[in-house]
């Protein structure tokens, strides 16, 4: 039976740390191209390269990403050649969580909730078939002036960090791409471990299922706790709206200053408050890359995790609260975002005595 797991994001366009930055520009310097051309109207310095904490929109990665494909515009391979660089530990706490991840298949689960805390452009969307374990990796919102080259950087940078959490190349039983065969098709072939297929209707990759049953060699499950916690808080603080998205997230909110609400507006509703047509909402919040339903999850998710810690609600009085007419629509969507059911992260939380927001770890990245 076919199943399916999208990622927890709707396209590209998110803020990220600037470590797939300094890597594209320390690749460029190597081959003999000045940090200045490569981040050229960029609007970074090189001292932000140097900051962990500096974040960038991804459109600034992309004027990077122009500027390196111009300047090394004769370097055959050049998305596999980058994406060889990005190793689980260029991903910072988000890493540290994969690594530390019981086995295979959850690190990916994870990765896949959080993929705003990577630097893809190309999302993935994986599905079980027959046994085999399938990657699609679609690229059809990707710039095309950079299109191959990220499908090659984030295909290869993806298998990459598969085999640093397992401790070596996980067998490929396709590589499908949709660029037609480039004259280096063997550079990528040396990546995928099997003959690459192009000009194919999708860009995939596949390998046996029970592979993600295999334990990781480093798994643990008290860091593994520790830096999901970190990742969630990074992610709620990295996701916060603002302009036409802050406005709608404000009136899901609640209006008497208590915890969870029974009927959540409507976007006709929202619309009206914010003295517009739903059309011209609709088209603000697309801009914004977002959307209402979107913007519905995050306040429910907010709220779910707040009344689950500090309330006694039932789980049925919880999902009542956030608009839910059955207890199971709200379970099934809690794990979606969470990984976990209401009950168990409640008992999880309580048990550690651990604050909502929880303290950051401070581990070497």
């Amino acid at each position: 039976m076919e199943r399916v797991r999208d990622p927890g994001i709707r396209d590209w366009n998110f803020a990220r740390g600037v470590a797939s930055v300094a890597l594209m520009v320390g690749y460029a310097v190597e081959s003999g191209v000045p940090a200045a051309r490569i981040m050229h109207r960029s609007g970074l310095t090189e001292q932000q390269l140097r900051d962990p904490d500096t974040q960038v929109d991804a459109h600034t990665e992309l004027a990077v990403i122009r500027n390196m494909l111009r300047e090394l515009a004769d370097r055959p391979a050049l998305g596999v050649e980058i994406g060889r660089r990005y190793r689980i530990t260029t991903f910072g706490i988000f890493g540290f969580a994969c690594v530390s991840s019981p086995t295979l298949g959850e690190a990916i689960d994870f990765a896949l909730r959080y993929l705003d805390l990577s630097f893809a452009f190309c999302l993935p969307v994986v599905q079980w078939r027959d046994g085999e374990f399938v990657a699609v990796v679609y690229d059809d919102s990707v710039p095309a002036d950079v299109r191959q080259f990220l499908v090659e950087r984030d295909v290869t940078a993806m298998y990459q960090v598969m085999s640093d959490l397992l401790g070596s190349r996980p067998p490929l039983t396709r590589a499908e791409f949709r660029f037609p065969e480039p004259g280096y098709a063997d550079r990528i072939a040396e990546v995928t471990t099997v003959p690459p297929r192009f000009g194919m209707p999708d860009n995939l990759f596949a390998f046996d299922q029970v592979l993600l049953e295999q334990p990781l060699p480093q798994a643990n499950a008290h860091t593994w706790a520790m830096c999901l916690a970190q990742c969630r808080a990074m992610v709620h603080r990295r996701r916060a709206r603002t302009g036409i998205a802050a406005e709608v997230r404000e009136l899901l909110l609640p209006r008497d200053g208590s915890a969870g609400f029974v009927a959540p507006p409507g976007f006709d509703s929202v619309a009206r408050d914010l003295n517009m047509s739903t059309r011209t909402l609709r088209r603000h919040l697309d801009a914004a890359g977002t959307s209402y339903r979107a913007l519905l999850d995050e306040v429910r998710h907010t709220l779910a995790e707040e009344m689950l810690i500090t309330t006694p609600l039932s789980v049925s009085d919880v999902a009542i609260r956030l608009g839910y007419a059955e207890a199971s629509t709200f379970i099934f969507a809690f794990k979606r975002w969470t990984g976990s059911t209401p009950a168990a992260y409640r008992r999880e939380r309580t048990t550690a005595h651990q604050p909502l927001s929880p303290r950051p770890l401070r581990l070497p990245i």
